[in-house]
């Protein structure tokens, strides 16, 4: 009998360990939030480019990002941002939609996840490895 107080009793420590930690210990960069604002983005994947336009996007944490890509090639694409959780293909010649929230602050690659080959453009060398981008994810502004 008393071996089973025991293990209620350290069912119970770890419950409560692991919410005064959920609610006390993590980082506030960490904690999940939403500013309840829309953030529209397009992204073209340009073709013949291996470049994604624009570059650098910046949004706030707790953005709800509403990504619009366009994939101009005759060939697929995709766009990735590991950190965030976002992993999307795009078809040739198609536009993709989806969103997420900006859960974390930071600098983020955005980057091809679909190995899309090499070409040249204006003379220099162009492959798979040069679709990098990066998402600019600020701290919350007060007031916007």
């Amino acid at each position: 009998m008393n071996k089973y107080f025991i293990i209620i009793g350290i069912v119970v420590l770890v419950l409560v360990g692991g919410i005064a930690y959920r609610a006390f210990l993590i980082p506030e960069s960490s904690k999940p939030v939403t500013t309840g604002k829309e953030r529209h983005i397009t992204i073209i994947a340009k073709k013949n480019e291996w470049k994604f336009i624009p570059e650098d996007i910046e949004v706030e944490r707790g953005d709800k990002i509403i990504m619009e890509v366009i994939n101009e090639d005759e060939y697929d694409h995709g766009i990735a941002i590991d950190a965030l959780g976002v992993s999307q293909k795009m078809p040739a010649l198609s536009t993709i939609k989806f969103d997420f929230v900006a859960t974390q602050e930071g600098d983020f690659p955005f980057f091809c996840s679909v190995p899309c080959g090499e070409g040249e453009v204006e003379g220099h060398k162009r492959t798979h490895f040069d679709m990098i981008g990066k998402l600019h994810v600020k701290p919350i502004q007060p007031g916007n």
